[in-house]
This record gives C-alpha cells, structure tokens and sequence, in this order.
C-alpha cells in the first residue's frame, strides 16, 4: 500500500476532554477519503494536526513519509488546505488574492488563469471579496489552498452553511481532484457528500474510529442495503419480525421497529403476512435505501443529526 497518510496511536487531549482517543488511519495515494462524524467527533483536531496546525499529545503521525518534527518546511510546500472558515480581505478582488497568496511561494504554483478556470471564478476575477457568494468564496477558498500544486489537500467542512446548488458546484470540483490523482481528506457530517465523493470512509465518534470502509461495505456492515421502517398498532418488539424472510436483522427507532434487508420484493410480503398474523395494523411503513447514517445509528444508538 503506498500511503499518502498515516496515524497510528493519534492523542490529543486539551485538559481534562481528550479529543483524539488512540486513532488509527491510513490514507491511500490518489484516494478521496472521508472522515465521517458529528460535530465534536475529532475530525477538525485531527486534520489540524495532519495539516501541521496543531500537535499531538501521543501517537505517530506521517504525511507523505514525512514528520511535522522532521520536514515541517518539505511538508507545508506539499499540501494544501482550505479551512472551514477561511478569512480573507473583503476589498481585494479574487484575482488580487490569488496572486498575493501565489506570491507566498517560491517553488512551483498553478497559473492564477488555471485556478480562476478550475474554481469557475474567471467572471469574478474583478469582484471585492465582500462582494462574493458563499458558494464562490468557498470555491476562492479552495483555489487558495490549490496555489502550490499540492500532492495531498486537506478540506475541513467544505460546503458547511451552502446552498444545495452551490454544494454541488464545489462537489464536481472535488471530484475533478479525485480524478487528476490528489489525494483529497475530506471532513463532513453530510452523509450523502461523503458516499458520493469518498472512496473510502473513516466513521470517528468521541475521538475514536468506529469503522473504516467504502461507503457500500460500511452499508453492508449493518446487514442490508435497503431499510424498512415500521411502526404498528399494538407496538411489536424485534424479536417479533426478526425472523421473516429476507429481514437480516431488526432493531427499535423510535416509536417502531427498522429491519435491514437484502430483497425488498422478497421482506416486504412476507413482512406484512407476519404483521397479520400477529394482528397488527401498520401505521407507518416506509421502504429506502440505507445510507451512512444508518450506519453510525447502527453502531452508537444515535443519528448523526442529533449532534
């Protein structure tokens, strides 16, 4: 495995909470991988310490096989990062803030005409900062972090607060990267952003890895592609429906039950033969595909939205 990245043992504690709890992770060269969780979860404090910002209590942490310790100027020159929140000069236009941040650099740079034609910014390159979009200046930021031709890009939440239309815009964006082999990091809690950008997905709760996979072996983990909720009059336990055919397993949510299959032709008659037997009216049933935050329901009792 040729690893971009790796984290064996990461710590870091501020006082009493420890943030990062004995993470371990692998980065592969030319993937887009996802770090997946709440608020809170230690996703931010562990970019920040792969981008050099922030250091380790304990543990091993390697960035293109090197050390923030060692290399820390080799390092900076070979990444890129684009921040949650990135602040800029409201009265320096696009075109003016490329070309001072590419003036920040003594080896190589992308063109600022490239980056203005990458970012989709060439009809802003003229526009104050202040004057831009959410969506624009999310994409300014990302151009930013792209001056130095980085081989590994770090993005912590970078549609957090944009409209659907430009998370999408910034998604292709991404994606383009993915495909022009950089190594993109990528930290959300967007379930469907992390399933259509990432190729792998570390899921991390309360500082901890819960699980590391694609997002369709992470789906399959739980026992099923497809879901089916269902809430019945009088209330049945899981037990009650766990052996149906074609049901993988069953689990309360809520006021009902949640049952991962595998053929929803093949659950959902037998389903509802077994509901009549037990004399039970169905009040809400509801068939979809299963997602990542079934998943993290699965593992730690709690949705991602919650946090």
């Amino acid at each position: 495995m040729d690893a971009a990245i790796l984290i064996e043992g990461l710590v870091k504690r501020y006082g009493d909470l420890t943030a990062v709890d004995g993470l371990d992770l692998d980065v592969r060269r030319g993937e887009c991988f996802g770090l997946l969780g709440p608020n809170g979860a230690g996703k931010t404090t562990t970019v920040e310490i792969l981008e050099g910002l922030n250091d380790p209590t304990s543990g091993r942490v390697e960035v293109l096989g090197r050390t923030w310790t060692r290399q820390p100027d080799e390092l900076r020159a070979r990444i890129g990062v684009a921040l949650q929140e990135t602040k800029l000069f409201d009265r320096l236009t696009v075109e003016e803030t490329l070309r001072t941040f590419v003036s920040f650099y003594s080896g190589r740079t992308l063109p600022v005409e490239t980056l203005l034609a990458e970012m989709q910014l060439e009809e802003k390159r003229s526009t104050w900062v202040m004057k831009l979009s959410g969506g624009q200046r999310q994409r300014l930021a990302v151009a930013l972090g792209l001056v130095g031709d980085p081989e590994v890009l770090f993005l912590d939440e970078p549609t957090t607060g944009l409209d659907p239309q430009s998370r999408r815009a910034l998604w292709d964006t991404i994606a383009s990267l993915r495909e022009r082999g950089k190594t993109v990091v990528l930290t959300t809690h967007y379930m469907d952003e992390a399933e259509r950008l990432c190729d792998r997905i570390a899921i991390v709760d309360r500082g901890k890895r819960i699980a590391l996979g694609t997002p369709g072996e992470l789906i399959d983990d739980i026992g099923g592609a497809h879901l089916v909720e269902v809430t019945t009059d009088p209330p049945l336990p899981p037990e009650a429906v766990a052996d149906v055919r074609g049901v993988r397993n069953a689990r309360v949510v809520g006021d009902g039950l949640a049952l991962s299959i595998d053929e929803p032709h093949v659950a959902l008659p037998a389903l509802i033969a077994r509901l009549a037997e037990r004399r039970a009216q169905p009040t809400r049933l509801v068939s979809r595909t299963a997602t990542l935050d079934d998943v993290f329901l699965t593992l730690t009792g709690r949705s991602l939205r919650e946090d």
